[in-house]
């Protein structure tokens, strides 16, 4: 009973932090996620802060405000059961900014704030994986100052530093071993990494385009989080009041090639493949500093895999003001059979996408997106993580909007 408890306490915090990663639902630029969220071969604008710096250099200057909606549904099946378990849900609301402004000709500098990762999943207080999870809040926002260089009329380069601030908290149920009820445990802490963020960008003929990104991994650590449980007089002293504990986790680098083509002046066509570094999440280990429940410490297997992404999408301008976008991705998952968990109830996911731009002004544009999520059911009977055996099955609704103003 001792080791299920450490266990569970030390794989389910950073594990729903790997969530947002694991399940990684990029939402940059609602331009972008109207078609397929590709953007690395194209000048996005101001977006291009996050999807290829090397193109900023040919954007205007301007800001974008932008947001969505995350409408997730999470159904798990036990199994030999026909029982349903749906998790509860709240609506997410990641967001971005971006703003650039010309320096010179050639150089522009730009700052992007945005929520690469973040979720909440809540599956209460009774069904039987309430030992690993009963609710997850994550959140994270990125910070980036870049600049761009336009070494010609057809080459730019760029490059971005990035600060990641953010924080999760977790609560669970905790299986006692005598006869006076479930504990309750909840964790909290704030976490905080550092990366980059770099790309090139070449404009070969004027209805062809190239780059090439890179997002380094940016490693997450808590210093000082916290550890309150909630649990009998008699067994108090294995759960000591004022626990922190220090952890790490590596979020993924991401390199990216993209193309972008114009067969037409109104039609714009993309294709992006992404390599996600996931193998850089072989464990994770939480140092108490305490003895909780007899240890100081707990350590658990990830064993994640590298995977690939592909996107395309495309753009076409109905008139002037007018443009209707549509798009496609499929997103492989690292999680190998044996590590799934009600965290991170992840699988291969297809998702489509359709979207709709206007522009009023010269200086005013807005863009609204729409993207479904669908990932494939998945049954994993062992559990070589911590995890709760079963079937998940994930969906996802996710809106949007945002205003541009350029200057």
């Amino acid at each position: 009973m001792k080791s299920k408890i450490l266990a569970l306490l030390g794989s389910t915090l950073l594990t729903g932090t790997a969530m947002a990663g694991g399940y990684q639902v990029n939402l940059a630029s609602q331009r972008q996620i109207g078609m397929g969220h590709t953007g690395t071969g194209l000048n996005t604008g101001t977006s291009s802060i996050f999807f290829n710096p090397g193109a900023m250099a040919q954007a205007r200057n301007g800001i974008t405000i932008g947001a969505s909606a995350i409408i997730s549904k999470i159904a798990y099946q036990a199994p030999e059961s026909n029982n349903t378990v749906m998790a509860d849900n709240p609506t997410g609301t990641p967001f971005q900014v971006y703003g650039v402004y010309g320096i010179t000709d050639k150089l522009k500098a730009g700052l992007g704030v945005y929520t690469p990762f973040g979720s909440t999943v809540n599956w209460g207080n009774e069904w039987n994986g309430r030992f690993g999870l009963n609710e997850l809040s994550l959140k994270a926002i990125f910070i980036q100052p870049t600049l761009s260089y336009q070494i010609t009329e057809k080459l730019g380069v760029g490059a971005g530093f990035v600060y990641s601030t953010g924080g999760v908290n977790l609560q669970r149920s905790i299986p006692l071993e005598n006869n006076e009820g479930e504990g309750r445990a909840e964790l909290d802490g704030d976490a905080n990494g550092m990366g980059y963020n770099v790309g090139i960008f070449f404009n070969p003929t004027d209805k062809l385009s190239l780059g090439l990104s890179y997002r380094s991994k940016v490693d997450m650590e808590v210093e000082e989080g916290t550890a309150e449980f909630d649990v009998p007089a008699s067994v108090a002293a294995r759960f000591p009041a004022g626990t922190t504990f220090k952890a790490a986790l590596p979020l993924p680098s991401t390199l990216t090639l993209g193309i972008g083509f114009n067969p037409t002046e109104k039609l714009t066509l993309a294709v992006d493949i992404s390599r996600v570094g996931w193998s850089a999440y072989e464990k994770l280990r939480f140092d108490y500093s305490q003895n909780v429940n007899g240890s100081n410490f707990t350590e658990n297997s990830r064993n994640y895999e590298d995977v690939y992404i592909y996107r395309i999408g495309g753009e076409y301008k109905v008139t002037d003001a007018l443009a209707l976008r549509a798009g496609a991705y499929y997103d492989e998952t690292p999680v190998q059979d044996g590590y799934l968990t009600p965290e991170t109830p992840d699988s291969d996911s297809r998702g489509l996408s359709a979207g709709i731009g206007y522009t009023f002004s010269e200086k005013i544009s807005v863009d609204a997106s729409f993207l479904y999520i669908n990932k494939k059911e998945r049954t994993d009977a062992s559990n070589l993580s911590g995890g709760i055996a079963g079937t998940y099955k994930s969906i996802a609704y996710i809106p949007g909007v945002a205003l541009n103003y350029n200057f």
